[in-house]
């Protein structure tokens, strides 16, 4: 897996005040995207070992809520292996952090991927530039979902988290 940027204290992909991995490598290219240059699946930098204790080391703070995997695309086949297992060994260590996952991918396309398992919100869905709309909470456009994935698997149904938005 590539990577082109690990964000610490951000607070506007995901509740509370989180670390974001940007993966490398997206193959919707949504018109509008507001990170093109993720798309590319080898562009970035590898993430190493020391990317990683980046990564484990900002979740260490009391204060930091959980991770958000976002990009380019978790999604992607470049990275998909990879942030199943990093998900997993984050919820291993951190039971109590959020993990948040930014993919163009439909929940029912996804919903029975191992990474769910591991998943507490998903966003969903592409980028679409003619329902952008700004006073949107955790996405950028009208069609996408913020999907609270434990009560979504449990009901078979989909849960939005926090509805209101």
């Amino acid at each position: 897996m590539r990577y082109h940027d690990i964000t610490h204290d951000d607070m506007k992909n995901g509740d509370g005040l989180r670390v974001v991995l940007w993966v490398a490598g997206c193959s919707h290219n949504c018109r509008g995207c507001h990170n093109p240059v993720t798309w590319d699946p080898n562009g970035g930098l590898k993430f190493d070992k020391a990317a990683e204790e980046e990564v484990f080391e900002q979740l260490s703070k009391k204060y930091i809520s959980g991770i958000t995997f976002s990009g380019g695309d978790p999604f992607h086949a470049a990275n998909i292996p990879d942030v199943r297992e990093l998900a997993k060994k984050i919820k291993t260590e951190y039971p109590e952090k959020t993990v948040w996952v930014y993919t163009g991918s439909l929940w029912e396309d996804i919903k029975n991927d191992p990474l769910m398992k591991y998943t507490d919100v998903l966003v969903d869905g592409e980028f679409k530039e003619e329902l952008k709309d700004n006073t949107l909470r955790w996405k950028g456009s009208k069609n996408q979902r913020v999907i609270d994935v434990k009560e979504s698997l449990q009901a078979g149904d989909i849960k939005l988290h926090c509805p209101e938005y």
